[in-house]
């Protein structure tokens, strides 16, 4: 076990705080496979609540899409399908431009610039959240996303005409503005769709990459560093309020050290993938100038449509972000 797993055991123990009644399994679907290190951080943030509740709730992960699909999660958790869940918030910007924050081209390309934009933006996540019958416990960031292509390019006009994988509004209007075309896909599908060439390129993490092993289909990766976007644990409002307190404490004890052993493991596994990526065999690069100028232009269109769509909240938030 890892340090940090240990930690999580050793919290759960030290917040157990009563022998249970009754015993609870939640079922908790994950859209990423397995050997992700945000399945990686539910895993051990589910063993802390299991063993931190005597077994009063047993929390167990479904990783990879293998119970909902990743489009599917947040829906299945609202309505009461499953009590818990992950999922990536700014695939729903159609339902609230607010979640989609995160994905807002260049506003932060850091981690240090992205800590500062979810302090902002969180208030009114866990408002609209709530309004939607779900609860948050924790959020992790990926890795800030690159560009995946299957040829090398070196400006925007080259990009006209590849098919490229969307999983969210920021990235359909990306492939738009660039003259690509959009292609849905779910991350469980990756390496079929590029194997199969219905998708030649994406925007992602290296961390995706690597685990989908895409140097089999892919040849060069770009880091832009465009947005980090953020995975959500969220739990049934509902099943929340129904929650005993002695098991509240120790699901949000869990929470906070998961949120810190994610951010930890995307920082480290940031340069560990880059390098994988290389070992594949692909090309692991910055942009060009003149590709990252084209990238900006596109990214200020975004921007502005981004607050246009997301209102006064959205402006809240970049206000907050930039003070």
């Amino acid at each position: 076990m890892t340090y940090i797993g240990k930690t999580f055991a050793g919290l759960a123990c030290a917040t157990a705080l009563t022998t249970p009644a009754l015993a609870e399994t939640w079922d908790m679907p994950m859209a990423y496979s397995a050997s992700n290190f945000h399945s990686a951080t539910g895993a051990e943030f589910a063993e802390c609540v299991t063993t931190g509740t005597m077994g009063e709730i047993e929390i167990v992960t479904h990783p990879g899409g293998s119970l909902f699909a990743g489009a599917d999660i947040k829906r299945a958790i609202q309505t009461g399908q499953v009590p818990i869940g992950e999922r990536l918030l700014s695939g729903h910007a159609n339902e609230n431009a607010v979640f989609g924050f995160d994905s807002v081209p260049f506003l932060s390309p850091s981690f240090d610039d992205h800590a500062r934009l979810w302090e902002a933006a969180q208030p009114e996540i866990e408002k609209v959240l709530e309004e939607q019958n779900l609860h948050l416990l924790y959020s992790v960031p990926w890795p800030p996303q690159g560009l995946y292509f299957d040829r090398e390019i070196t400006s925007v006009e080259d990009m006209a005409g590849i098919k490229f994988r969307s999983y969210n509004n920021a990235t359909a209007r990306l492939a738009e503005l660039t003259g690509m075309a959009p292609v849905t896909i779910e991350a469980a599908e990756l390496s079929q769709a590029f194997a199969t060439g219905v998708a030649e390129s994406m925007i992602s993490s290296g961390a995706t990459g690597y685990d989908q092993k895409v140097w089999e289909s892919l040849s060069h990766f770009y880091q832009v560093d465009a947005w980090l976007p953020r995975n959500y644990i969220m739990v049934n409002a509902d099943t929340w309020e129904a929650t005993s307190d002695a098991s509240k404490a120790v699901i949000e004890g869990c929470a906070a050290l998961a949120e810190y052993a994610g951010l930890y493991r995307a920082k480290e596994y940031t340069n560990f993938t880059y390098e994988g990526l290389r070992e594949g065999g692909m090309t692991v690069t910055p942009p060009s100038e003149e590709l990252m100028s084209g990238l900006r232009e596109v990214g200020d269109t975004m921007t502005q449509e981004w607050l246009e769509q997301s209102g006064e909240a959205g402006q809240a938030i970049v206000d907050a972000y930039n003070q």
